[in-house]
């Protein structure tokens, strides 16, 4: 099992990981989703209007993603079932927790004039669902293809080992056993 400090770097490479695959998946989805919705945009055109909104928004999308993975990785050894599993739930855990917050995102946003509304627009939910679906789903298989849990060792059964030679004739003190 990795220290502490690679668990943490491989949870990031793997939420960065994750976040690219949101993030190329945004152009395919909006019109299953009927939806424009999309958080490199949210991102980058909270720092720029211009040109560079899209490489910022990217890069602010990925790191995002790096910080999440940071975190999840050192929580997932605590947390039961397989991979998949857990990173489907984190990432469900984190969109239902933030979803609230598209109301601020929607009043007080600097391009909230070309974003799409998010409070109320049930298309934007299903989509964001989606997409936390998505990052989770392959944040919880990458992370534990990089951090690999440590092979659990059983410790030896006492009672078999002392019991097995009573089987051949002998007692569990090694003495021979009485015939008849």
């Amino acid at each position: 099992m990795p220290d502490k400090t690679n668990r943490t770097l491989n949870g990031a490479a793997a939420g960065a990981a994750a976040a690219f695959v949101w993030a190329a998946s945004e152009p395919l989805d909006k019109p299953i989703f009927n939806c424009r919705y999309s958080d490199v945009e949210l991102l980058g055109k909270g720092v720029t209007r211009g040109p560079l909104w899209r490489p910022i928004g990217l890069l602010a999308h990925l790191f995002n993603g790096a910080l999440f993975g940071a975190v999840y990785a050192n929580l997932a050894p605590k947390l039961p079932g397989p991979g998949l599993a857990k990173g489907i739930a984190a990432g469900m855990t984190e969109h239902l927790l933030s979803w609230p917050a598209v109301a601020i995102t929607d009043r007080f946003h600097p391009a909230r004039d070309e974003l799409v509304t998010m409070k109320g627009n049930a298309n934007a939910f299903r989509q964001a669902t989606w997409r936390h679906l998505l990052f989770g789903a392959a944040l919880g298989v990458v992370e534990a293809k990089l951090n690999p849990p440590e092979p659990t060792v059983e410790p030896p059964n006492r009672g078999a080992d002392e019991a097995a030679p009573a089987l051949n004739g002998a007692s569990a003190n090694g003495s021979a056993a009485p015939t008849t």
